[in-house]
């Protein structure tokens, strides 16, 4: 688990080997970040304790300090901002994680869902539409759901 963690980013596609492709582990955590930042602000009430969580995530899970964090979701946020659909951020994690990873990045979107200890029918859309961008079943966003909760 610790291994996934560390690898999560650090990972760089293996034809990266132009000064272009070496900004692909940096891209790949904006994406990953973006898709946090837009699981918190889908229901158009991005609270302090969304914000929280995604910093908890970001240091917690994935060892980054605070002012990288903060750095991370300045760029996603700019990133998002410029986008028109998830497919770009979606394509740079299926092109750089396993099938692990992105089950992870499923847990824990499931945590941010649910920081309010609900969910709306905006998130519910968003995490069905991503799981499938992400190329995962429907038992794959389930099992990360009981396992975000607490329930594995």
């Amino acid at each position: 688990m610790l291994d996934i963690i560390k690898r999560f980013f650090d990972k760089v596609t293996p034809e990266a080997h132009t000064a272009a492709d070496a900004d692909t582990g940096h891209d790949v955590q904006v994406a990953t970040c973006a898709l946090f930042l837009e699981m918190a602000r889908i229901d158009e009430s991005f609270t302090e304790q969304e914000t929280e969580a995604i910093l908890s995530i970001l240091k917690e899970k994935y060892g980054l300090s605070e002012s990288h964090a903060d750095a991370l979701i300045t760029s996603a946020d700019a990133e998002l901002k410029n986008s028109i659909d998830y497919w770009q951020f979606a394509k740079k994690i299926n092109e750089n994680y396993t099938t692990e990873e992105k089950i992870e990045i499923i847990e824990n979107l499931w945590r941010i869902v649910y920081v309010d200890g609900k969910m709306d029918k905006y998130e519910h859309h968003l995490m069905s539409k991503l799981s499938t961008l992400l190329r995962l079943s429907h038992n794959q966003l389930i099992d990360a759901k009981l396992k975000a909760l607490g329930a594995d």
